[in-house]
């Protein structure tokens, strides 16, 4: 069989081997993404016909107005995994606390625990730009048997088993890595099959695309800006070019393809950052870290950050790994011209 006539269910089972635990339940739980995302894509797809775009009237935990299919998205990634009793916990960036899953005979047996941005970028909605959906798998810390615990989410990104996004545009894709590298998947609609398009996704060392909203710039760190400064300088391969489309999946993933960095600081607006390290930087560091690039909060790794809440929120910076190392170095320098 060719590698690109290769379907998502045909790949996993393929692959099942590789996964170090039970094969059997990540399978599953990769497919239900996969079947959710489906339902999801087809809603995100009408949403210009029918009146589900929009606020919905409510805010979510982060004080965001949240889209009715942010709403839609997060009952239908829900639901699906808990009727396939697969995981044992979901928290979700749309749900005040986690999430917890008994199984129908009520025994906790389950193993794993999902946390996810069900609808990442809802905001572009309105506008016709691409969004998409992150996802994050642990295998828990307490005892099997026994209810989950917050210990079982608050995990640093290292310990991820997998980590997936999937992005709604001019076509779908499910991107997706257990530890073994990235593959990407693009969905046939008209018979609703995902096939393997982007084998082994890769970040180039090096890149010349630059990702940040630089409408903050006043508001950003001095290591920021100098690293900024230095990406519209003339010299060598620079200036390098801007692309901010301000939706986190589908910035990351055009950098994936095309070699770039994606940045979200600090600022004076969001002294923490505004990413959350559980929704959105874990699963995209592990994807990132998978494909070649690097991931940090602009000094250090962002997987091995330990977590303290579920909504946390830091700085990220992800990439063409020299890009940022290069945007380290000035955040190092700035911090160090301060003493």
């Amino acid at each position: 069989m060719e590698e690109r006539n290769r379907t998502l269910g045909e790949f996993i089972i393929e692959n099942q081997n590789a996964f170090q635990y039970s094969s059997g339940e990540l399978s599953r739980i990769i497919n239900s993404i996969r079947l959710a995302a489906k339902v999801v894509n087809y809603k995100v797809n009408k949403a210009g016909l029918v009146d589900i775009i929009g606020a919905a009237g409510e805010q979510n935990i982060q004080g965001e107005d949240q889209q009715k299919l942010d709403v839609y998205a997060n009952d239908i990634f829900i639901q699906t995994l808990i009727n396939r009793e697969i995981v044992c916990g979901i928290a979700s960036e749309e749900n005040d606390d986690f999430i917890t899953v008994e199984g129908s005979d009520k025994s906790h047996n389950n193993k794993y625990v999902v946390l996810m941005d069900p609808l990442d970028g809802s905001s572009n909605i309105d506008v016709n730009v691409s969004v998409g959906t992150i996802f994050s798998v642990y295998r828990r810390v307490t005892p099997i048997g026994t209810p989950v615990t917050i210990e079982d989410f608050l995990q640093p990104g290292i310990n991820q088993v997998a980590a997936g996004y999937v992005i709604y545009g001019t076509s779908t894709m499910l991107v997706y890595t257990t530890g073994h590298g990235v593959n990407g998947f693009t969905l046939n609609p008209a018979i609703g099959t995902f096939y393997l398009s982007h084998p082994n996704m890769q970040f180039s060392k090096d890149g010349n695309i630059y990702s940040i909203n630089e409408g903050n710039y006043v508001h950003f760190p001095q290591g920021v800006k100098d690293y900024i400064k230095y990406c519209q300088l003339e010299e060598e391969d620079r200036p390098y070019t801007s692309r901010y489309i301000g939706s986190l999946v589908s910035d990351i993933h055009r950098n994936m393809i095309k070699g770039g960095i994606y940045i979200y600081p600090t600022s004076s607006k969001a002294p923490k950052g505004k990413l959350r390290l559980l929704y959105e930087c874990n699963p995209m560091a592990f994807i990132v870290e998978q494909a070649g690039g690097k991931a940090s909060d602009g000094f250090g790794s962002i997987m091995e950050i330990v977590p303290t809440e579920l909504h946390q929120r830091v700085p990220f910076f992800c990439g063409s790994y020299n890009m940022v190392e290069k945007a380290e170095d000035f955040m190092h320098k700035a911090k160090l011209s301060k003493y």
